[in-house]
């Protein structure tokens, strides 16, 4: 077959391989896909673990995978079968979620699928990888700015805590990614202190457990209420507050420093508190080389110490 060019002579049509192969590909993967969603509304729990299974390698494969996906429908039926009473179908679904979730309009279909509650119930009856990607997800939603009000209204906290307390190491940085996210927004502050978050927050200072910058990010957050300043100083935060001042990376000590100003301007004993844990050196040391802001809370926090 052969086309016309604009000046009128006749050339022979011709087509990209590659198109071609990335055309037949994508027909594939779609057929593949509306085989499996329909798997997934059946009751054979082997059909749906080997659905959900193949469906969350294919959604962590390639941003087109996701989008097929979703626009197959599988968004609801996965939202469902978090409540599966097959470990393994919970495992797999949860996990495929978040995988589509890196797509941002999925962020907003899954929400819309309800998701929130199962969500959380996964938190609360999973198996140890279900939980963490249950977490890892609800972080994902949380980026869009009103999820984090519906997160923390649906009663995510306490489970993201326990699981900060309690759950394996990835686990632990998982809620803590969360926790930090639903804490940005002033409201979910106080839920977070109230379940007890600030005694594990204090426990991952240790540089051992490699989590000292989102934590160190997650206190200067709640330090800016009174019940988050009372906690991180009857939890015994302050030292490793001012480790991190000394010892933490640019970021973990622009949050340090900003936590330890929170502490001392409510606190005359705060302030002795920090001054004993030899703070000064390394905040002048801050005032003069942190980042803009770190140098600006440590030149701050200075001046209340020297009153």
């Amino acid at each position: 077959m052969r086309r016309r060019r604009a000046s009128g002579s006749l050339v022979p049509k011709t087509s990209s391989p590659a198109i071609e192969t990335r055309v037949d590909n994508s027909g594939l993967i779609e057929a593949r896909v509306g085989n499996l969603v329909e798997d997934l509304k059946g009751t054979s729990f082997d059909a749906q673990r080997d659905a959900t299974f193949e469906l969350r390698l294919l959604a962590k494969q390639s941003m087109e995978n996701r989008i097929v996906i979703a626009n197959c429908g599988a968004i609801s039926l996965l939202v469902d079968l978090l409540r599966s009473t097959d470990k393994r179908v919970q495992e797999n679904a949860v996990t495929t979620l978040l995988n589509l979730s890196i797509n941002v309009e999925n962020k907003t279909e899954i929400t819309a699928a309800n998701a929130i509650e199962p969500l959380i119930h996964v938190l609360e009856t999973g198996g140890a990888e279900a939980k963490e990607n249950s977490a890892a997800t609800l972080f994902s939603l949380s980026l869009i700015e009103d999820n984090k009000v519906r997160i923390g209204r649906s009663g995510a906290i306490g489970p993201l805590v326990d699981l900060l307390g309690n759950g394996t190491p990835r686990g632990r940085k998982d809620a803590a990614t969360a926790l930090f996210s639903l804490s940005i927004f002033h409201e979910n502050r106080r839920p977070i202190v109230q379940a007890g978050a600030i005694k594990y927050l204090v426990e991952l200072m240790d540089p051992a457990a490699g989590l000292v910058d989102k934590v160190v990010a997650v206190l200067a957050n709640l330090s800016t209420i009174p019940e988050g300043k009372t906690a991180i100083g009857q939890e015994g935060g302050i030292p490793g507050l001012v480790e991190a001042v000394e010892l933490g990376s640019a970021r973990g000590k622009e949050h340090a420093a900003t936590a330890l100003l929170q502490l001392c301007t409510s606190s005359d004993r705060y302030c002795r508190m920090v001054q004993q844990e030899g703070a000064v050196p390394p905040l002048v040391v801050l005032s003069q080389y942190g980042t803009p802001r770190a140098q600006k809370k440590a030149q701050s926090l200075l001046g209340v110490l020297s009153k």
